[in-house]
């Protein structure tokens, strides 16, 4: 059984520690996957993008036919409330959640008006400005949004990309890069993806076969506004690897260098140096 670190979760009006058992067999979300979450960060002192992290979350529970039911200023408030229930200092995953109840229209649709939510947070450490990781291209491919509801930060979607995380961690590399049903990269297994080049900046083009992070936006914004020119464009595997610099972006670790893609060793390069310098800077602006 997981030991998860120190845990706090609102449902139903009240705190509760640890990881309070909330759902039965017959809850929609169990067996029909009828579930949204989002991750926003407490670390520092400071709640970066909060508001957007909570905006999304109520936008995934509607993408996915169930009813956002919290303001997206009550879910910041309870993020944090929940957050000074930790040690000051202590990094902190903030994990707002809708799920299904009930079922709907032939059963494998959510009753909307069966919607639940809780405001889950546990410990998670930053990563450290030096850590990085490897990467490998996977088999697998991201779905379209014909085949699914990839505009949702839904749970479903994620055993697709936990596929392609192991699948990548059995050949020795850390992440893998995931390409949409064209052929282009769309985003690693669990993070979006940059890289960079002769000191010009790209990352793969929002095409819809991927979330658009909370996190790569700020990157984004951030970059440019420091000088760099930073282009969202269609990207394929080879220029991965003639690629400067590779970094991720996301809620998790914010900026991230990968240190090898395939048989290829690379440095932990100026701009995603940089990039994290600037994240940090806004986010105790």
């Amino acid at each position: 059984m997981t030991e998860w670190s120190q845990t706090w979760t609102w449902v139903d009006g009240a705190w509760h520690d640890g990881n309070p058992l909330i759902a039965g067999p017959n809850t929609h979300a169990m067996w029909m996957a009828s579930s949204v979450f989002d991750g926003a960060r407490a670390f520092e002192g400071v709640f970066p993008d909060l508001d957007l992290h909570m905006t999304r979350a109520n936008a995934s529970a509607q993408t996915m036919g169930m009813k956002a039911t919290m303001a997206v200023g009550e879910m910041a408030e309870l993020a944090r409330e929940g957050a000074s229930k930790f040690q000051p200092g202590v990094a902190v995953y903030i994990k707002p959640m809708y799920w299904a109840e009930d079922p709907g229209l032939g059963v494998i649709a959510p009753d909307p008006e069966s919607t639940r939510f809780c405001m889950n947070l546990f410990v998670a450490p930053m990563p450290a400005a030096d850590d990085s990781f490897s990467v490998t291209l996977s088999p697998y491919r991201r779905p379209t949004p014909e085949t699914a509801m990839v505009d949702a930060k839904a749970g479903c979607l994620y055993p697709n990309n936990a596929r392609a995380y192991v699948e990548a961690h059995d050949r020795g590399f850390d992440n893998a890069l995931v390409r949409d049903m064209l052929g282009n990269i769309a985003e690693l297994a669990t993070a979006n993806i940059f890289m960079a080049k002769d000191g010009v900046v790209h990352t793969p083009y929002p095409n819809g076969t991927f979330l658009n992070g909370i996190t790569r936006q700020r990157i984004i914004k951030l970059l440019r506004g420091a000088g760099y020119e930073v282009h969202e464009r269609n990207l394929r595997i080879e220029d991965f690897l003639e690629a400067d610099e590779v970094f991720s972006t996301g809620n998790f670790a914010k900026v991230m260098p990968a240190n090898r893609i395939e048989d290829r060793e690379l440095e932990h390069g100026p701009i995603a140096k940089r990039a994290r310098e600037l994240y940090w800077e806004f986010a105790h602006a």
